[in-house]
């Protein structure tokens, strides 16, 4: 990828409270066509609010937020900070597809309904299009057996995979997760792995939230440790995972080892 480029995600300096409790302090973040950059860290350390700050699910109090190098418009400042064009947010959200720990498929509607959903009423996209587009990825994330079936007849990976079958739906040009495999016992968890690393093989931008060490390790180009907020450390897999340099982070990894 070209270096002149504008990064598919580029933050800067980004801060996020809740009140007087600071939950990120100033942290950057890079994600260029193709990168896939995991975020890992304990419990609390601010990886899935730096997550949803990306997406404008969440509102931050000072930073900057490029997209593909359009930066985020905002209004007012401190904790009274909005942003300015909801089109642009929508735009925004659009392109930058979420994947969440708890699967969030609708009940209500079949696994193909669920995936197609977004396409046709939000993108307006012809109906027999995406449906064709569906059944693609459904078979993709090996559930297209189970395109009629309702969220209630899955396991917790299918849902997952379906879960991720409906991101994709909308071709963003970044995919987010946020603990994808979390909720899933260890024989699950695999199923969404495997589709995950696929994911990476192919060049998709994604941004992981995780606390799989063996899947960072594997698909990432770039990893980024944060503790109480901050980035204690960050770099290559291969760095972080071979060669920490911060006391904390090897304390994390050998926590993570131990488990």
């Amino acid at each position: 990828m070209n270096a002149a480029t504008p990064p598919v995600i580029e933050i800067t300096g980004l801060h996020k409270r809740y009140g007087s409790l600071e939950v990120l302090k100033g942290v950057d973040l890079t994600a260029r066509a193709g990168d896939v950059v995991s975020l890992i860290g304990s419990s609390g350390s601010g990886k899935s609010t730096l997550l949803r700050c990306a997406n404008l699910l969440e509102e931050s109090q000072e930073g900057d937020i490029r997209f593909e190098g359009e930066a985020v418009r905002w209004r007012g400042t401190g904790l009274h900070r909005h942003p300015a064009d909801p089109q642009q947010v929508t735009r925004i959200r659009t392109n930058l597809s979420m994947v969440f720990q708890q699967f969030n498929l609708w009940s209500h509607m079949t696994i193909l309904q669920n995936v197609m959903e977004a396409p046709v009423t939000v993108l307006r996209e012809d109906r027999d299009e995406v449906e064709t587009r569906a059944r693609e990825i459904l078979a993709k994330v090996g559930i297209g057996d189970k395109c009629d079936a309702w969220p209630a007849q899955l396991s917790g990976g299918q849902q997952q995979r379906a879960a991720i079958a409906r991101a994709l739906c909308m071709r963003p040009r970044a995919l987010l997760f946020d603990e994808p495999t979390s909720a899933l016992d260890p024989e699950l968890e695999q199923e969404v792995v495997k589709v995950i690393k696929d994911l990476a093989a192919e060049g998709r931008t994604m941004i992981l939230v995780t606390h799989d060490m063996a899947m960072a390790r594997d698909v990432s180009d770039h990893v980024i440790f944060l503790h109480l907020g901050k980035i204690e450390e960050e770099g290559p897999p291969e760095a972080l995972f071979g060669a920490p340099k911060s006391e904390r982070l090897k304390k994390f990894l050998r926590h993570d080892e131990a488990a």
